[in-house]
């Protein structure tokens, strides 16, 4: 099933509890007063972030969320209970806009909890109203509706880094070696049909499913994933070494880059060739030499998923590029 990346929401907090008309009842005092307490607050609604890039789906088929209400008050002046929070879960990354308001929520960090809609205040009971002149009120006030608006939520990926390249560049297996993901990996194009997040120190490398040439029209996986490239902060350009023509395949990618928005090509770029086990040494410096003005003044580096010290190369590298 295809990630899903934007979703439209109904939400609602919660109402207000009523406020009572009661009366205290004492031994002795049968009439001693007003008593009737306020109504209890409507559920806030919260928005939290979570690491599940996926965790949108759950959305895919339920549109509407109510909070809880509260609940009205009781005798001898006892507010009602609150109405209980409702917390809807997003994915880091995720924009909420409140199609009401116009106000946006960025959710940037796992345990994010930002309050989106406010519950309605309860209604007053007839205690509320007593006073010297007004010794037996019998007014009281019903509850306030809770906000509530129609939201859209958009999945943005703001990944330091997003890994780029034509299919079976070896972007899988490379954020697998440098990070906790778990991106498929086989040998065939298109494997990877969704981004991928990995966690790598304090950043996040996105894994960007192959482009082709003429993605930025639409092809192949088309736009659907050049938006995801937009949203890092730094683009690694990756380029297999068992590859005829590696600066066509360089040249092709950057070509779609610039034709989806030609600011891309104004993010910080790093080049890793993969799969140096592929060749041989005088093959490798051949194609070095090929990508010479292409590479010139540019952090690179160039990697096989079996030589661990080409990888921790990388890994220290690119922790010194991020931290710069």
């Amino acid at each position: 099933m295809a990630l899903l990346d934007e979703v439209k929401l109904n939400i609602r907090a919660g109402r207000g509890g009523d406020g009572v008309v009661r009366w205290r009842q004492e031994k002795g005092k049968p009439l001693s007063g007003p008593g009737g307490g306020n109504g209890g607050t409507g559920g806030d609604v919260f928005a939290l972030a979570v690491p599940d890039i996926g965790y949108l789906d759950f959305y895919r088929t339920k549109k509407v969320f109510q909070a809880p209400h509260g609940e009205p008050g009781a005798n001898w002046g006892r507010k009602g209970p609150d109405g209980e929070e409702l917390v809807l879960q997003f994915p880091v990354g995720t924009v909420l806009t409140n199609k009401e308001t116009g106000e946006t929520f960025l959710m940037e960090k796992p345990g994010q909890k930002t309050l989106i809609l406010k519950g309605g205040r309860g209604g007053l009971g007839n205690e509320y109203f007593k006073s010297s002149r007004n010794t037996t009120p019998k007014e009281c006030t019903p509850g306030k509706s809770g906000e509530h608006a129609d939201f859209d939520v958009q999945l943005r990926l703001f990944a330091d880094v997003g890994l780029v390249g034509l299919p079976s560049a070896g972007k899988s297996t490379l954020i697998n070696a440098l990070t906790n993901a778990r991106s498929k990996v086989a040998e065939y194009h298109f494997t990877t049909l969704d981004p991928h997040l990995g966690a790598f120190y304090e950043f996040i490398i996105a894994d960007i499913p192959g482009l082709i040439e003429g993605a930025s029209e639409g092809k192949g996986l088309g736009t659907k994933f050049l938006k995801h490239i937009s949203r890092t902060k730094a683009v690694a350009h990756v380029l297999a070494l068992d590859s005829e023509d590696l600066v066509s395949d360089y040249t092709t990618v950057k070509a779609e880059l610039e034709n989806y928005d030609p600011t891309l090509l104004e993010k910080k770029e790093i080049i890793i060739f993969t799969k140096s086990d592929s060749i041989d040494e005088k093959a490798l410096k051949a194609k070095l030499k090929s990508m010479a003005k292409h590479i010139k003044g540019k952090m690179s580096f160039v990697v096989s998923a079996f030589d661990d010290a080409s990888i921790k190369e990388l890994s220290d590298g690119l922790v010194k590029f991020l931290r710069s």
